[in-house]
């Protein structure tokens, strides 16, 4: 009796852990870039989350504009630094806008994360992940591993489950009266997979 009750409880678990969301499972997932979290950069907590149903059917791309271009890790820490207290102490805001953040050396900077809503794209906050890219890309292009950068924090978030795998892709402008993420950027974000020009 002891030995069906011990298995019935090693199937129970099993089941129990098969049932958890992938993304919800894989905190030692392995990123494909240099990875800084909230810590690592500095940041203050946050005044406050709500979460997100995840996974999420877009992805709003943006450019931070001010502050410029970083492309040491220190900069950009410095660089998220400013951006939290923009968005968090003069906003009045729960923490910094962004889920992400990337910076010109290729780091992917942990903003609000994969779970909680951001504030970046009224209307679009509660069924996205906003991941800004670090500099002003009006006239220039981010550095390739910026790029890459970006790509690739994409595809993890598809690969971990917290973005639809069928997301569609767009620059902040197309849901806001903004030029971000600049038109060096959207040009360039118009040329990748699952970009949407219609919504």
């Amino acid at each position: 009796m002891a030995k069906i009750i011990q298995i019935f409880f090693a199937c129970a678990c099993v089941l129990a852990v098969s049932a958890i969301p992938s993304g919800k499972s894989r905190n030692a997932y392995s990123y494909p870039f240099n990875f800084v979290g909230r810590e690592s950069w500095g940041a203050r907590p946050p005044n406050g989350a709500t979460p997100l149903s995840l996974p999420v059917p877009y992805v709003v791309v943006h450019h931070s504009y001010i502050p410029p271009d970083c492309d040491t890790e220190d900069s950009c820490k410095h660089n998220m630094r400013l951006m939290q207290d923009m968005h968090q102490i003069v906003n009045g805001w729960q923490d910094i806008g962004y889920n992400f953040a990337v910076g010109g050396e290729g780091s992917v900077y942990e903003g609000r994360g994969w779970e909680a809503v951001g504030a970046h794209a009224v209307s679009y906050n509660v069924k996205s992940i906003g991941i800004c890219m670090i500099g002003d890309f009006v006239g220039k292009l981010p550095p390739q591993a910026q790029l890459e950068s970006l790509k690739k924090l994409i595809a993890s978030g598809v690969e971990l489950g917290y973005i639809s795998r069928d997301y569609k892709l767009i620059g902040h402008r197309q849901v806001a009266a903004t030029e971000c993420p600049g038109q060096a950027l959207f040009n360039e974000i118009s040329t990748w997979d699952h970009f949407t020009p219609a919504l």
